[in-house]
């Protein structure tokens, strides 16, 4: 027992290093932001050191200029928030539907070339997120390569506004964060034992009962894993949004941003940065709960 205990000793003091970087790192960075939230703010940003609940107070209520007794909703937060939910849930529901036929093609090819497909996959991630988002603006412009191409088609008349509007964010995320839906769901189908598939068509099960029945239960896990890895980085996503939606269309990390630059309101930045948080483990917190539950039911 003496032993044990000095071995488990011995395993925290080497882990100490790593909890230390990761309370300075994590937990100290977000104690500040939490008492910023209850401070009140300065003349040229910064904070004053004096406790109130009004940056909490604007994040969904705002107050007449001419009659500060005068309260209503803040419809512009209101708007970036469900926008916000909104197309990370949508670019989360997209990246899963090309995502699974991707990591489907990937699973059953040879193991010798599985490996090359999923290099292709990866490269992306080689590139910085900002020349990718502006690739996809090249796309997506008035002069560009699809309104160029619909226009030498004969299919539209004029050039087609894309740009600087939630279509473009969605086009724009559900690219940058398709390969992480893909991995997940290509690590759970690699586990997947494929004679379960034979044995149901063996059972004369059609091709949508297979898929509905023996395959997406088993890959669920995957679906899981990626809908945390894409809806989490979206739903706080700032260059996509700010470089392919503008100053028109605006989500929750550009509204923090706005607040801790040109607003100069930093304890309402660091309210809305704390809303952000609860929204992200709320949305985990959901998807556990839901993944423990179906396993529950399967058993």
């Amino acid at each position: 027992m003496a032993e044990a205990r000095e071995t488990h000793g011995w395993k925290w003091l080497l882990c100490a290093p790593a909890l230390v970087v990761l309370v300075l790192a994590a937990s100290g960075p977000l104690l500040i932001v939490v008492a910023y939230s209850f401070l009140s703010p300065g003349n040229m940003g910064g904070v004053v050191w004096e406790f109130t609940l009004e940056g909490w107070f604007r994040v969904f209520f705002r107050r007449d200029i001419f009659d500060p007794s005068a309260i209503s909703f803040n419809e512009a937060h209101l708007a970036v928030f469900w926008r916000s939910i909104w197309l990370s849930f949508q670019t989360t529901v997209i990246c899963a539907v090309l995502g699974f036929p991707t990591a489907w093609f990937i699973a059953t090819r040879p193991p010798s070339s599985r490996t090359l497909w999923l290099f292709l996959i990866t490269i992306p991630f080689w590139t910085n997120l900002l020349i990718r988002t502006f690739a996809i603006q090249e796309v997506i412009r008035n002069n560009g390569t699809l309104n160029t191409l619909l226009l030498w088609l004969g299919v539209i008349r004029e050039p087609f506004q894309m740009m600087y509007t939630d279509f473009a964010i969605l086009l724009g995320m559900a690219y940058v964060f398709l390969p992480l839906m893909v991995l997940p769901l290509y690590a759970a189908m690699d586990k997947l034992d494929f004679r379960l598939v034979e044995a149901g068509y063996d059972l004369y099960a059609s091709r949508m009962k297979v898929l509905w029945h023996v395959i997406l239960p088993l890959v669920k896990p995957g679906f899981i894993a990626g809908s945390i890895l894409v809806f989490i980085p979206a739903i706080g996503a700032y260059v996509t949004p700010r470089v392919l939606g503008g100053g028109r269309t605006m989500m929750l990390g550009n509204l923090i941003a706005l607040q801790f630059g040109q607003g100069r309101n930093w304890p309402l930045g660091a309210a809305l940065a704390m809303l952000l948080l609860i929204i992200v483990v709320g949305a985990l917190v959901f998807y556990l709960r839901w993944a423990n539950r179906e396993e529950g039911r399967n058993v």
